[in-house]
């Protein structure tokens, strides 16, 4: 270890999936290079950071979301995005394709990290784009350094269609090359276009018709399909934004034939649910939708993210502007709002402190679980000497109050506007340096790309440290 560092985070409980330890970390040059029990840590720094009463987490990665940068910057760009972001706590974000031009190109992935580089406040991975004619593109997407790629199943915004199927298996196959994950977005198109149509025809405009019209059935139609397109090609898959319990069932079925198949599920479908809309009306409206809570999913998605059947907490942050948002009509209305960040809040209030989750499971659902997904780990979603010194500092007594205008996103219409919240982010270190602290904005855009795989072997941990010396 170098004779000073450059950062020193003392007096806090540092938390990973395995342990809870009270101790102090050093970094140096981007990277964890000393982790010791509380006090024991005799270093030098540049800086300092008293983290007394608090939780040090592996900083936290978004693995689902939509910064809409390039093409439609105003809903949001890289510079917006990443402030949400760092203010909720989020050190790595890894961002959709559905942008102008799509990430189906190297052109394509070029452009969008040139932008990420200049304007983002946190790291970041990019997906691909999966679709008919970028199949032949798909190993040099890899080579360009996309962390995963990602294929839309049912309307979406963008209005971008799937392949035909065999296509797909073309896809598939060409992907499982690579070493690299799919992920999808899982909605049966047909049942989903027939419902939409069948209501609209009864006169149906209800909030909750649009629930109706995507039902569970269309995510666990797709996620059979893809479960076994992926089985016959020896691909790694991801569903993106689980919403339903038979979903989970679904994916379960498929892990026991032997896929490799990850999901993710967010905040408002473990702790919102359809009679929300009620108050919320069309701010709730998502694809797929939050379903009904007679049936459950709710509770069952977070026991699966407590057991680890769901790898990870993913915001889907989709950021729109008042006027496609709030149109008063269910079917006219955008689907889709931010979450970047008020994710981290939101679990740590609903799950955390409300005795559902404890804070092992949290960090294994925010830190580990997407960066094992994404294949960023222990790059990244570990605080393990040699790994990326991202942290999250968390206060779990700090109050306050969901509102729209205090977010910081361009665009910030949320169905939590209003939602008080207990545990908060305090601190967000990305690579060493503090990008969030104090309640305030304090660095400079400097993310960088994160390519899969990025490290080739994997450190100590905070277990193996501080066991070892206490």
């Amino acid at each position: 270890m170098a004779d000073k560092v450059d950062l020193v985070v003392r007096n806090g409980t540092v938390v990973t999936p395995e342990s809870e330890s009270e101790a102090d970390i050093a970094i140096s040059d981007g990277k964890f290079v000393a982790i010791a029990p509380r006090g024991a840590l005799d270093v030098d720094a540049a800086d300092e950071y008293d983290a007394t009463g608090q939780h040090v987490l592996p900083g936290v990665i978004d693995g689902h979301v939509h910064f809409r940068e390039p093409g439609l910057e105003y809903k949001e760009d890289w510079r917006t995005g990443s402030t949400a972001a760092a203010f909720g706590g989020v050190t790595t974000v890894v961002e959709m394709p559905n942008t102008n031009p799509k990430t189906d190109t190297v052109e394509g992935v070029e452009l969008k990290k040139r932008l990420a580089e200049e304007k983002s406040y946190v790291d970041f991975g990019i997906i691909g784009l999966l679709v008919q004619d970028s199949v032949p593109a798909l190993r040099s997407l890899a080579e360009a350094g996309v962390v995963g790629y990602k294929c839309f199943l049912g309307e979406t915004i963008g209005n971008i269609p799937a392949p035909d199927d065999g296509m797909m298996l073309d896809g598939l196959r060409e992907i499982a090359a690579t070493g690299l994950r799919i992920g999808f977005h899982a909605e049966n198109n047909e049942i989903m276009q027939h419902l939409i149509r069948k209501f609209k025809e009864e006169g149906r405009s209800d909030p909750q018709a649009h629930v109706d019209s995507r039902p569970a059935l269309a995510e666990v139609e797709s996620i059979q399909r893809m479960g076994l397109y992926a089985r016959h090609c020896g691909t790694k898959i991801h569903i993106f934004h689980l919403s339903s319990r038979d979903g989970l069932d679904m994916i379960d079925e498929w892990r026991a034939k032997g896929v490799d198949i990850t999901t993710e599920t967010g905040a408002h479908y473990v702790f919102k649910k359809a009679e929300d809309m009620n108050e919320t009306g069309v701010r709730l409206r998502m694809n797929p939708p939050v379903r009904w809570g007679t049936e459950g999913h709710g509770d069952y998605l977070l026991e699966g993210l407590r057991d680890g059947r769901v790898n990870q907490i993913a915001t889907d942050h989709s950021p729109h502007t008042a006027e496609e948002k709030l149109t008063g009509n269910i079917w006219t209305a955008i689907s889709g709002f931010p979450g970047v960040e008020t994710s981290v809040s939101y679990f740590l209030t609903y799950g955390v402190n409300a005795g559902r989750m404890s804070l092992r499971e949290f960090v294994r659902a925010t830190s580990e679980g997407p960066a094992k997904t994404w294949d960023m780990y222990p790059q990244k979603g570990a605080i393990r000497i040699g790994s990326d010194s991202d942290l999250t500092i968390v206060d779990l007594n700090k109050e306050g109050v969901i509102r729209d205008d205090d977010l910081h996103s361009k665009n910030h219409v949320t169905p939590f506007d209003g939602d008080a919240v207990k545990g908060m982010p305090v601190g967000t270190v990305v690579r060493g340096q503090f990008i969030f602290r104090d309640g305030q904005l304090v660095g400079s855009p400097g993310g960088r790309m994160v390519r899969p795989n990025a490290l080739g072997q994997e450190g100590k941990g905070v277990a193996d440290l501080v066991g070892a010396a206490g």
